[in-house]
């Protein structure tokens, strides 16, 4: 399921010249919309602000993404794609070095530290925004959705202890997901100290006796 996310400019080399230096320019133009949503937020995001920070020329920039909603599909491509990639590496990365009997401590972990990426700081940016902007809206919505079912189903594979529990793994990774983008938006009042920590710990808890009763 992951691979058949795989962003236009994450595939196969392309085999001549020109074709890898359109690809690798539309990598670029999307990380430099990232960086725009995260030092800025959406408002932050336009198309000329994007080709500037690339310097590339506004026409270059509408060959690749025409309108500023297009850039966005393709960050939002982007954002999905590399945040589950990096959690599903970093998670068996984590089990290979600590063993199985911490499956849901070393899942949670992996989980907290995937969210604390920029590519998950500009999908709270957009998640914000989509709010109150119907354009957005109607962009981001479709895509956020998508990726929580193709996530949902990567997750089973990752997890086979859980695939005669269904119910309760879909809980557990809901329950996660809830409670740390919560922590990243209350982090200016919580800070990084005991007061944030003690809720991830009660996170793993929560998770873990989930994962008992199942």
């Amino acid at each position: 399921m992951l691979s058949a996310m795989r962003p236009d400019h994450k595939s196969a080399p392309p085999a001549r010249w020109q074709q890898r230096k359109s690809a690798q320019t539309r990598l670029r133009l999307v990380e430099a919309g990232i960086d725009c949503l995260v030092e800025g937020g959406y408002a932050g995001l336009t198309t000329s602000a994007v080709a500037e920070r690339c310097a590339v020329s506004r026409g270059a920039m509408h060959h690749h993404f025409a309108t500023r909603l297009d850039l966005v599909a393709a960050v939002v491509e982007h954002v999905f794609y590399q945040r589950m990639r990096h959690f599903l590496a970093d998670y068996f990365a984590a089990m290979a070095d600590r063993g199985e009997e911490l499956l849901v401590e070393v899942a949670c972990e992996a989980h907290w530290r995937s969210v604390q990426t920029r590519e998950y700081a500009a999908y709270v940016e957009l998640a914000v925004a989509a709010r109150t902007d119907a354009e957005l809206e109607a962009r981001f919505t479709p895509a956020a959705r998508q990726y929580d079912e193709v996530w949902t189903r990567e997750m089973i594979e990752a997890f086979p202890q859980w695939q005669r529990h269904w119910e309760d793994f879909k809980v557990a990774s809901d329950f996660t997901l809830a409670a740390h983008m919560g922590l990243l938006l209350h982090r200016p009042v919580f800070g990084d100290g005991e007061r944030l920590e003690r809720i991830r710990r009660l996170t793993t808890r929560v998770v873990q006796k989930l994962y008992e009763i199942g």
